[in-house]
């Protein structure tokens, strides 16, 4: 049986007024255009569905059926409409982000804390995992966007990608290599002393390995972490130089120092991706346009 639902959005005003005219008012459609609706449904439903009387608008037993049906069903799509009509003003709906610890404690927690203080209804869900875990994530829809290294080469052939900022990777060392300071090291000199860094699967310790194959250096780390922040406490100690970027050791920290590469080391970026094939959700729009500055 096709039965347009319009006819059964008219039947549920209806049935609930008990009365045509104040379901043509609701509606904003004539009175005459509510019978014949009605008289619609009925034939095609072969039944009569209302007793009519020149006072009141009675269901039958038959009505009465279909309207313990059609009324959670109509109340579900108008629920859904409202709801989308909250997720486009922002008084509803959810962010998701996929993001490093790193990126997202040095980076994106001052951005998340202005969005949600904008629009305090709208859930955030901050994934986290490695720039190439995140771009996993971003291709299986898990997340609505991306905050990654790059290069990060999950990316480059279907994502959509704008730049935010440059960074520089660096060598941070304690007193413990205080004989190091103030010189000009090449990284062949470097790789004598203990080097922390990113675990192998993450696009940091991928770039400094193919810098020193690119020179034909063999780079066996003393440590091998998933957190820079904890390459730095072991730094700090003088257990080895860390390998981290530059956004994550302050200008003036008390404890480490930054070494002086002989060689030029590929400055990197931080960058926004979404999928090309996964439109932007209107908080997905305005978190990206608070990235670039449009918005914080």
């Amino acid at each position: 049986m096709d039965i347009n639902f319009e006819l059964y959005k008219v039947f549920y005003y209806v049935a609930k007024n008990h009365s045509f005219s104040q379901a043509s008012r609701d509606l904003f459609i004539s009175q005459s255009a509510v019978s014949q609706s009605i008289r619609s449904l009925e034939k095609k439903m072969d039944t009569a569905l209302f007793v009519r009387s020149t006072r009141s608008v009675r269901l039958t037993p038959a009505g009465e059926t279909l309207f313990r049906y059609i009324e959670p069903a109509v109340n579900l799509i108008l629920r859904g409409q409202a709801q989308t009509a909250d997720t486009h003003s922002m008084k509803a709906g959810q962010l998701r982000i996929g993001a490093s610890d790193t990126i997202c404690r040095y980076y994106l927690v001052p951005y998340i804390q202005a969005f949600h203080e904008h629009f305090p209804l709208v859930h955030i869900k901050v994934t986290n995992g490695t720039s190439e875990q995140c771009a996993g994530f971003l291709e299986n829809g898990q997340v609505d966007l991306i905050v990654s290294n790059y290069p990060n080469p999950r990316l480059d052939s279907w994502a959509e990608i704008r730049f935010l900022k440059e960074f520089q990777d660096i060598f941070a060392a304690s007193q413990a290599f205080g004989h190091l300071r103030g010189r000009t090291l090449s990284l062949h000199d470097l790789l004598g002393s203990p080097i922390l860094m990113l675990d192998k699967n993450s696009t940091t310790s991928k770039f400094l390995h193919r810098i020193c194959q690119q020179r034909q250096l063999d780079l066996v780390p003393e440590a091998e972490l998933s957190s820079n922040d904890l390459l730095l406490d072991l730094a700090r100690i003088g257990l080895g130089i860390a390998f981290v970027p530059d956004y994550c050791l302050p200008e003036n920290d008390p404890d480490l120092f930054r070494l002086d590469i002989q060689e030029e080391i590929p400055r990197r970026s931080l960058a926004a991706c979404w999928s090309e094939k996964m439109p932007l959700s209107e908080a997905g729009k305005y978190f990206l346009d608070s990235l670039t500055g449009s918005q914080i």
